[in-house]
């Protein structure tokens, strides 16, 4: 189940709302939040809930004894137990559904074939939904705890919400348990906070199907196409696509994501600040999926020296960083190189090369930034390298044509072209400089006349958010294209 689908629009949130509100304590509350949660995760992955909550309690007693044991070696014993056997899980199905857990067996059965002996057949491992996004908030737990930032949760209950609880299950933003477990404790919804909420669903929604879905589908098509018949063209506009799509797709759940946690009371980290406008690729990863660059840099990067070291290895704790960043979007070669690729410019950017970029303009900074992350985006989109590859030749009109080229309007729909427009122009801070705006005219106003063009704002946002809501829900019921890229992580 996603937040984009009439199921979960229709009858699970409004039901979930509503039994949440009746309930009259926060242990009664919470308690309904992860029965819900774990419905929500079991309606797409039920054959995978009792695994996740195995660890899940797993976590919960390793974190206890992280906590209550004053040895430092048997806390550190027990936290690298913890660390050991998430990542162990993380590692064995990304890769198992990665299709090596088929190279293991073609190996086993030449084996097996030289002492005569039966063949035998490992069955295809499904990739458990928002496994990345579960392990990272279980490290947080155990890692906190052995930190002393936190203490473990006495009851298994509230490790299972901080893990489970559905507006961040599937796609972030990551949590850490320190700052959630306050609010597991105590909390409060507010008619300011929950109306906060709805705006930032509605903002969300309207991202993911207005924008997201409009370019998703000729992208895919852009993407699918043999190399052959790709063009310089077509290159462009597929990778334009993707950049505007895996921003609003992701930002947009993000938003939903930030939402539903105020309609319970809960606050939210900020995943994404404008990344686009970034001028640097150091700039982009300090705007973009906020909540991940973090998790890297305070439970990988400062562990392993940060930038309290020598130059050479400060730039070899950046790759390393970025390597793994990589890892953990996809056991495939792409994913890799495009995470080497992003922690190479890091290090190029600490050196001559950094500042010389800082001399040059604001436009050929953003134009600079702006390239480098499109560039790795056909890395992180691209199935293979010869893909990759086929996109790069073509965006600098180096490929040599050996097929039947495909026409532009073919995939520039009107449609496309509008959610591209759109996608720029909200890239940029724009709806808070047109908020912004009015607000600074109705401060010089008389009182009453103020107040009259407060009142009226008000009602025209109220207008904007249902008209958003009605606009994604007619879009929604109409069947249009609905991926989700963060499914794959």
């Amino acid at each position: 189940m996603v937040f984009s689908s009439p199921l979960f629009l229709f009858l699970f949130l409004p039901v979930v709302l509503a039994l949440y509100a009746m309930l009259p304590g926060i242990r009664s509350r919470n308690a309904c939040l992860l029965v819900v949660s774990l419905l929500f995760y079991a309606w797409g992955e039920v054959a995978f809930i009792f695994l996740l909550l195995a660890s899940t309690l797993i976590n919960w007693f390793l974190g206890l004894r992280v906590d209550r044991e004053q040895d430092p070696a048997r806390r550190k014993s027990a936290v690298t137990l913890a660390i050991t056997l998430n990542i162990g899980l993380l590692v064995f199905f990304k890769y198992a559904s990665a299709g090596i857990i088929n190279d293991v067996n073609a190996i086993a059965n030449t084996v097996l074939s030289m002492f005569h002996l039966p063949e035998m057949q490992i069955g295809d491992v499904r990739l458990p939904i928002g496994i990345s996004f579960f392990t990272f908030h279980a490290l947080s737990y155990v890692v906190d705890i052995y930190r002393r930032k936190s203490s473990a949760a006495r009851n298994p209950a509230d490790t299972a919400l901080y893990i489970f609880f559905f507006p961040q299950l599937v796609a972030g933003p990551i949590l850490r348990w320190s700052a959630i477990a306050p609010q597991l404790l105590q909390r409060t919804v507010t008619r300011e906070g929950f109306a906060e909420g709805i705006r930032r669903f509605a903002g969300g929604l309207a991202k993911k199907m207005i924008i997201a879905n409009a370019v998703a589908l000729p992208a895919d098509q852009i993407f699918a196409l043999p190399a052959g018949e790709l063009t310089p063209a077509l290159a462009w506009f597929g990778t334009l696509c993707y950049t505007v799509q895996i921003y609003y797709d992701f930002s947009g759940y993000s938003d939903m994501a930030v939402g539903l946690g105020k309609m319970f009371g809960f606050k939210f980290l900020e995943n994404f600040h404008h990344p686009y406008i970034a001028q640097s690729v150091k700039e982009f990863w300090r705007r973009w999926h906020i909540s991940l660059s973090g998790w890297f840099r305070d439970y990988l990067y400062i562990p392993l020296g940060g930038n309290r070291c020598s130059e050479p290895r400060n730039m070899l704790n950046l790759v390393t960083v970025f390597f793994l960043c990589g890892l953990w979007h996809g056991a495939s070669w792409t994913f890799v190189v495009w995470g080497l690729y992003h922690g190479v410019f890091l290090v190029l950017e600490r050196t001559r090369f950094g500042s010389w970029i800082e001399r040059l303009p604001h436009i050929l900074r953003h134009c600079y930034a702006l390239l480098a992350v499109m560039a790795g985006w056909v890395l992180f989109r691209a199935d293979s390298f010869p893909q990759a590859l086929a996109f790069f030749s073509n965006m600098l009109g180096l490929a040599t044509p050996g097929g039947v080229a495909q026409p532009l309007a073919r995939y520039a729909s009107h449609q496309s072209i509008f959610a591209l427009a759109a996608g720029v122009l909200f890239a940029m801070p724009s709806w808070a400089w047109f908020k912004m705006r009015p607000a600074r005219a109705v401060e010089r106003m008389p009182h009453k006349l103020g107040s009259a063009a407060t009142a009226a704002g008000m009602t025209l946002e109220c207008v904007l958010i249902i008209g958003l809501l009605f606009i994604s829900s007619v879009w929604l019921a109409g069947g249009t294209y609905n991926p989700f890229i963060y499914f794959r992580f």
